[in-house]
């Protein structure tokens, strides 16, 4: 059974690319076994706070707590360590094309284990199981589909047994039935393994089927943070333009948008 609390903790977080604004007090709680997606349009700030969450970067301020630790103050060797509880599934997929899909699979234990060759090979090939590669382990990634590919890369992320799992667009790209097959996947982690995730989705339909809870950014600011039914029947217009993909109306200043393009925007 999950603990009580949160696993992750994110408060009045705040971040510029430059003097651009892209995070403005963003605030999120993951309770422990629980799957949150974060929502958002293009430019919204999700893949930015989900590089926050990995600890790729730091903020401008704020805080943000990871199983009780908070990442923007911990050393480098902390870090290290707290990553072991971490797991990531990327967008692409991220295997080396160099080696096999369970040499892809055992690199974290080689990066964090002294375990022996053998060990890890037995390992790897659990969690080629558990996603349903069984016997696929010697074959290269260029041998094999798009989702089986997200799924040698979910082994990977989960073969240490991670408290944390994070995916970033999982079902980018796949065909709706290998979709619906990797939330499935999705869904029985967190009920097998109680692990607490967090997934960076556009999928709509996806992210209603496997979140507990939906985080919606808009400009760099949540709009609601609720469950399905609440993120479903919000009256807010820009979560609504989001879930009937609806365009937003841009006003377009002639004079702004011709001194940027002259680059002489700062004699405004």
């Amino acid at each position: 059974m999950a603990p009580s609390g949160n696993a992750i903790e994110v408060r009045d977080l705040v971040t510029h690319y430059g003097p651009r604004l892209i995070l403005d007090h963003v605030n999120v709680e993951v309770g422990y076994g629980e799957i949150m997606v974060i929502m958002g349009g293009s430019g919204s700030g999700k893949s930015t706070l989900l590089r926050h969450l990995l600890g790729l970067h730091l903020p401008t301020s704020g805080s943000i707590r990871l199983l009780g630790k908070d990442i923007t103050s911990i050393d480098a060797d902390e870090l290290h360590a707290l990553r072991k509880n971490m797991g990531v599934s990327f967008q692409g997929g991220a295997l080396l094309s160099s080696m096999t899909v369970a040499e892809n699979v055992m690199l974290p234990l080689r990066e964090h284990t002294v375990l022996d060759e053998a060990t890890m090979g037995i390992m790897a090939r659990m969690k080629l199981e558990v996603v349903n590669l069984g016997g696929f382990g010697d074959l290269r990634p260029s041998q094999l589909s798009g989702g089986m590919i997200k799924r040698a890369a979910l082994a990977r992320a989960i073969v240490m047994d991670p408290k944390l799992l994070f995916f970033d667009e999982p079902s980018a790209g796949l065909d709706p039935v290998v979709s619906a097959e990797l939330d499935e996947l999705i869904l029985k982690l967190r009920d097998s393994m109680q692990m607490t995730i967090v997934v960076v989705t556009h999928e709509l339909d996806s992210a209603f089927k496997i979140a507990d809870r939906i985080t919606v950014l808009d400009r760099g600011k949540i709009l609601l943070a609720g469950r399905v039914d609440e993120v479903r029947n919000s009256d807010n217009e820009r979560i609504q333009d989001l879930l009937n993909r609806r365009p937003r109306h841009v006003e377009v200043n002639v004079d702004e948008y011709l001194a940027r393009l002259t680059g002489s925007d700062e004699d405004l």
